[in-house]
């Protein structure tokens, strides 16, 4: 798995949102102390808190070698945009795939009979497609290990939002990496949005 941050949009925007809300526009100071302690007691001061402002910034990510089961959970995550590798168009020939811990750390038997369902799969992949069966039908047989790649972009309160739900030690194990590599990423200047969560993992570890 690869996560890399493309782009991050200035905080400008969420102050300006929260000076609007509460008619303080001459109270801030250009995102010093006093802008940034304005969004702290909006975000975990407040019961409940107010996030709505958040909305005016984004972030944009490059993730690939995650697998089409991670990325079939990423999309359902609707306040967000995704452009995803498609396999409609662009050949999976010798396609790589994610192997689960739980088969990674098996017996040998295990992982071997794991490792031969994904060769049988790229050998009818590829036959298929060589005998002339479109890329978009011979898919059809790719398995839920296939790598894939996305670009996605969130803005703070919709991360807030899925940081919540995919660092829970209930979801799935690939979908909680890719949520911390995706907060790991986050600029220094960015971290005090999610400083509950970051607090959170370090008192884990």
């Amino acid at each position: 798995m690869e996560v890399k941050l493309i782009q991050a949009t200035p905080l400008d925007g969420i102050f300006a949102g929260y000076r609007e809300c509460w008619a303080s526009q001459n109270k801030g100071d250009n995102g010093g102390t006093k802008d940034i302690k304005m969004v702290r007691r909006a975000l975990y001061d407040m019961d409940p808190s107010h996030t709505s402002p958040l909305e005016h910034c984004l972030f944009t990510w490059r993730v690939s070698g995650i697998s089409r089961a991670c990325s079939h959970q990423l999309v359902r995550h609707r306040i967000a945009s995704y452009s995803q590798r498609s396999q409609r168009y662009v050949s999976e020939k010798g396609f790589e795939y994610v192997t689960p811990p739980s088969i990674d750390n098996s017996s040998d038997f295990i992982k071997e009979r794991f490792n031969i369902a994904m060769g049988y799969i790229q050998e009818v992949y590829e036959s298929l497609v060589s005998n002339g069966v479109s890329k978009e039908d011979a898919r059809m047989v790719l398995p839920n290990a296939c790598t894939t790649s996305l670009v996605i972009s969130m803005n703070p309160r919709a991360f807030r939002n899925f940081l919540k739900l995919r660092l829970d030690s209930h979801a799935q194990w690939e979908i909680r990496e890719l949520a911390q590599a995706m907060l790991d990423s986050v600029p220094e200047e960015h971290k005090f949005l999610f400083e509950d969560f970051i607090h959170e993992q370090q008192a884990v570890a």
